[in-house]
């Protein structure tokens, strides 16, 4: 029998969204926090033009994408580290890091790769519970020790879609020891209406310990091709690009990406649509007594308790996939209007029975 390391029978493993079918032949995905729009016109002829030369391996360095995105944000090029998706170049990260002794500091609940990542790169986590639903950034601060390597501030966070503003952000920054490397996870980052939430890019120009993740996944429809990005300092990107695998983000991505960034303004009045249905489906939600906390990305938090793994039951029955964290709570993301429809009405009828108890 092949000898393993012993840390795969203890880490827990990432659990993506499912969908479900109803009795009745519905389906409506609400658990993974996918865009409800397929990719423009412009990008699908943009991903059919690469197709023909899939025959040739990408180019590794993603040249086009690299300089399209540093004149998009006003960086340099040097600045950027590419990956497939945004945990993928979170995993390089880890292993920029990871050694023994080395600890990771991140808040929790936060996003369920964390963990996995850091048993992988055999990092010790320090997880730090959240406060009303949102990091904890003081807490979070006095769990940083000299072992202390790196520390994820997910804003918005995942799975509950509250942000950190601007003033506790900025003191917990300066704060946080000079050589701790700082990543705010920005996945969500082209949601967010709250101008009193920095933009990372801004905050990381001012701090050579801080770098941004974002990703093509979310706002710009590419889930299905896998295309995340680091902006940071250049010794924090330079370390990152030595990590990642040769070819990792494909040719098809790379043409995608290019070809989403040239159409943006298109793309997020599609975000906009969302933002305006996630209001929606909030006010609905405390219109029938739930409690929604303010969400900054695509998708509203519940919290449940020990209701959580039959309130997804319920929703499934319904046709709706909403994301379950053991006995949480529930993350839904924001669907077209339809399927938004569908999981209010699951939620109602959920309600209902669970106040006829």
């Amino acid at each position: 029998m092949p000898q393993f390391r012993a840390v795969l029978d203890t880490m827990p493993a990432y659990a993506p969204g499912k969908a479900v079918v109803s009795a009745d032949g519905r389906s409506y995905k609400l658990s993974s926090n996918e865009s409800p729009e397929p990719p423009l016109p412009s990008v699908v002829a943009a991903i059919a033009e690469a197709a023909a030369t899939v025959h040739r391996y990408p180019d590794p360095a993603a040249v086009r994408l690299t300089e399209a995105l540093a004149a998009r944000y006003g960086v340099p090029p040097e600045h950027i580290a590419l990956g497939a998706g945004s945990v993928t170049v979170a995993q390089q990260l880890f292993e920029t890091i990871g050694e023994p002794g080395a600890e990771v500091v991140y808040a929790w609940r936060s996003f369920e790769a964390y963990p996995v990542l850091a048993d992988l790169s055999g990092v010790t986590s320090v997880q730090v519970p959240l406060a009303g639903e949102t990091h904890d950034l003081d807490a979070m601060r006095a769990a940083i020790t000299p072992a202390t390597r790196m520390v994820l501030v997910c804003n918005p966070n995942n799975p509950t879609g509250t942000a950190n503003r601007a003033a506790e952000l900025t003191a917990f920054l300066d704060a946080v020891p000079s050589d701790v490397l700082v990543i705010l996870d920005e996945a969500y980052r082209e949601y967010v209406r709250d101008e009193a939430i920095p933009d990372g890019l801004t905050v990381y120009r001012e701090r050579p310990n801080v770098a941004v993740l974002r990703t093509f996944s979310k706002a710009y429809g590419l889930a299905g091709l896998r295309v995340g990005y680091l902006i940071g300092p250049e010794p924090v990107a330079a370390a990152v690009r030595k990590t990642m695998i040769p070819f990792a983000v494909n040719h098809l991505a790379q043409a995608a990406a290019v070809a989403s960034l040239a159409a943006e303004d298109e793309l997020l009045e599609r975000v906009e649509r969302v933002v305006a249905e996630r209001a929606r489906v909030r006010e609905a939600l405390i219109t029938q007594g739930w409690t929604v906390p303010e969400s900054q990305a695509n998708f509203v938090w519940l919290r449940l308790g020990d209701d959580t793994p039959a309130f997804a039951a319920a929703c499934a029955a319904e046709g709706v996939a909403v994301r379950p964290f053991g006995t949480e709570g529930a993350r839904v993301s924001i669907g077209d209007r339809e399927a938004n429809d569908a999981f209010l009405r699951a939620a109602q009828a959920f309600r209902t029975h669970v106040s006829a108890r």
